[in-house]
């Protein structure tokens, strides 16, 4: 081959590196298989199925196509499966390369890609992973840190080794294609400057898919990191609980015990729940069913404590409803804040009522009360009318961390005349999945409250 076309076979060669890597790149399957923290075998053999059976037709190309030699990539596969997945993987993926070649009478590429698998393959027991993904396709750039580092403190870099085994591998493949050009492919040239570049050609084919599919891996790392945050910052959430409510019950109990045993034992059964529920590890999402008979528990201890005549709770909800996904812990910070600022300060108590309908794609949840209400000085220095009180903020922030922009916490007071919090939220399924048009009419015949 002449230089010009050796030249335009490396450029070509490049790009179907950069390809292949990054439509295999799109595959949520094949993410999952080569991220995979602990893959079986059969794990291990889909990864060969995706990298492998494309690149064998690459090969196969190389036969069929006149002068398309750019498609066969299969040296630098076979060190890019020996580094990642071990020899055994390696030598797998080497032979079934080596296949169409052995077809083509290439009976030596068998034996030489099993030897590049095991070199690679030892090679990638011996170095940290991290190591491997961050090799650079920028061979100058990999020299010059080299030789920076090394300036100042003298160490063995394996990335460099690598870079020079790939390099030893690629001229001892046309070494061989010396000896026996029928029986093994290499891109030939007697100028020396092609040849430089025909050796640099291999590390840059190498280090191309591990680039693109490194940054698909620190992508989802990031992903993940983030929805670990995300969940201890739900989870505080969750497990706030106001120690003044915890003191004042067990002072309520204490007086009972004398002279009304008997609800005495129900305050702490409904003690019992409450603290059973707020430390149990629990999903983000529970059915409103279940939201709603914890939220009784704690009404039922405020009602022993302020009277039933002086504190009432009223029901409005939605059957329906009651079988929606919500976030957990959703209902009692609103109906604590309802109790200590707006019935509290009301010397005859008041109601509280609990509301939920759905609306088109939405579950909407009302708290209101007939307290107090918010003076109109207050709003803004307390906080309460923007939802940044403790119990009103602790719902806000778990609103925008499970939905972002797609929930809506609203309130609305009039002073001396009470305070309502609205929420709405998409519906969600059970797996916590939103409800699609089949689901909505579903939910959609007929609506009816029930009062309690």
């Amino acid at each position: 081959m002449n230089s010009t076309l050796i030249l335009i076979t490396l450029l070509v060669k490049l790009g179907v590196a950069a390809a292949v890597s990054a439509a295999l790149a799109r595959s949520r399957t094949f993410q999952n298989l080569i991220f995979g923290q602990r893959r079986g075998s059969s794990q291990t053999l889909g990864l060969l199925a995706f990298i492998c059976i494309p690149l064998a037709l690459g090969v196969w190309m190389r036969f069929t196509v006149p002068n398309f030699q750019a498609a066969d990539i299969a040296f630098e596969t076979t060190v890019i499966l020996g580094v990642l997945l071990g020899p055994l993987a390696a030598l797998a993926g080497g032979a079934f390369l080596a296949l169409p070649a052995l077809l083509h009478h290439e009976y030596l590429a068998l034996p030489f890609n099993l030897a590049v698998a095991l070199i690679a393959g030892v090679f990638g027991k011996f170095v940290e992973e991290e190591e491997v993904w961050s090799f650079s396709p920028f061979v100058d750039l990999s020299i010059y840190r080299w030789v920076r580092r090394n300036l100042r403190k003298p160490r063995f870099d394996r990335q460099v080794l690598l870079m020079i085994l790939i390099v030893s591998m690629e001229i001892t493949r046309e070494w061989l294609h010396h000896l026996y050009p029928r029986l093994l492919f290499a891109l030939i040239t007697h100028s020396w400057p092609i040849r430089f570049a025909i050796w640099a050609c291999a590390p840059i084919v190498v280090g191309i898919p591990l680039k693109v599919w490194n940054a698909i891996r620190t992508e989802r790392s990031l992903e993940e990191q983030k929805r670990l945050l995300l969940e201890a910052r739900l989870d505080a959430l969750q497990r706030q609980i106001n120690p003044h409510f915890l003191f004042n019950t067990l002072n309520s109990i204490a007086s009972l015990v004398r002279f009304r045993p008997e609800q005495a034992r129900e305050l702490i059964v409904k003690l019992a729940n409450i603290l059973r529920a707020l430390l149990k590890d629990h999903d983000s999402y529970i059915l409103l069913r279940d939201e709603l008979s914890f939220t009784d528990d704690y009404l039922g201890i405020e009602v022993v404590r302020f009277g039933a005549d002086k504190l009432k709770v009223v029901k409005e909800i939605d059957p329906r409803t009651l079988e929606i996904p919500v976030p957990s812990m959703l209902l009692q910070p609103l109906v604590e804040n309802s109790i200590k600022h707006g019935l509290e300060p009301r010397i005859g108590g008041g109601t509280i009522t609990l509301r939920s309908r759905i609306e088109g794609a939405q579950v909407i949840i009302e708290v209101e009360d007939d307290g107090v209400g918010i003076a109109p000085g207050r709003s803004h220095s307390s906080g309460v009318l923007r939802g940044t009180g403790i119990g009103m903020k602790n719902v806000r922030e778990r609103l925008e961390v499970l939905y972002g922009q797609a929930a809506l916490f609203d309130v609305t007071s009039r002073p001396g005349r009470g305070t309502k919090v609205t929420l709405a939220m998409p519906l969600r399924h059970r797996n916590g999945d939103a409800y699609g048009a089949d689901d909505q009419e579903t939910l959609a015949p007929s609506r009816s409250t029930t009062r309690s």
